[in-house]
């Protein structure tokens, strides 16, 4: 199959690329770096022109309000040219939970963008992951002084990119799913825990302060970022942290 990877270049794309590649897939990844506009459409239509199947793992440059405008464009322009270029299969990655958290700008754009693929005239899957291992960083980042990291006990259950990837891969060689396939990591843990056990394997000597209030994830009630019937990934977070 040839399956043209847009945003084939960042942290998932790249291994998407290299995964479909492996298993003998004319793989090729598109970004602006290689002259590929989603939002002004330059590009695109040699970018997915003859491809069986087109993977967005595009994603916006804020987490704002601003997300909903950059989702309805990028997919508005995507779209238009896949169809245009013939192409049958057309796969976007998302978020578990996100229908469910509307007070959250991404998460409402993540939604829009789901309703945008399943609304338009390309056969579809939409893989939703939990939250990446690979960003637990940047979430301490965000709530963090000199002594404390300020983190809600907002239940998640991580995902290691390689895990999202190859699911991504696996569901775009597939057939169409004209729906959802939800993945997630094999362990459920409190943000506030998942903190402490970040900051003990890094040697980091801050203490992790529970706060309902701290943070994007603080608006988040219940469990509504795990799914227990979601396909489980086998890396472990411990396993990731060595």
């Amino acid at each position: 199959m040839k399956i043209a990877v847009i945003g084939g270049t960042g942290l998932i794309g790249s291994q998407v690329v290299k995964n479909l590649k492996a298993a003998g897939h004319e793989a090729v990844p598109h970004s602006k770096s290689t002259g590929v506009d989603i939002i002004g459409g330059q590009g695109l239509d040699e970018a997915v022109a003859g491809a069986d199947a087109v993977v967005n793992l595009t994603n916006s440059p804020t987490f704002d309000e601003a997300s909903l405008a950059f989702f309805q464009t990028s997919m508005d322009n995507l779209l238009a040219a896949a169809q245009k270029g013939g192409v049958g299969h057309f796969v976007i990655l998302s978020i578990v939970g996100a229908d469910q958290v509307p007070e959250l700008d991404y998460y409402r754009a993540k939604v829009l963008q789901e309703k945008i693929l399943a609304a338009g005239p390309i056969p579809y899957s939409i893989v939703r992951a939990t939250q990446f291992m690979d960003f637990m960083d940047a979430v301490l980042s965000w709530t963090a002084d000199a002594d404390t990291v300020r983190l809600p006990a907002t239940p998640i259950q991580p995902i290691a990119s390689r895990d999202v990837a190859d699911a991504v891969a696996e569901v775009a060689a597939g057939a169409p799913l004209n729906g959802i396939r939800n993945i997630a990591g094999p362990e459920v843990f409190p943000l506030d825990e998942l903190g402490r056990i970040t900051l003990s394997h890094k040697g980091d000597s801050r203490t992790v302060v529970t706060d309902p209030t701290a943070g994007m994830f603080a608006v988040v009630k219940g469990d509504v970022l795990t799914d227990k019937n979601a396909r489980l990934a086998p890396t472990h977070y411990a396993d990731w942290l060595s």
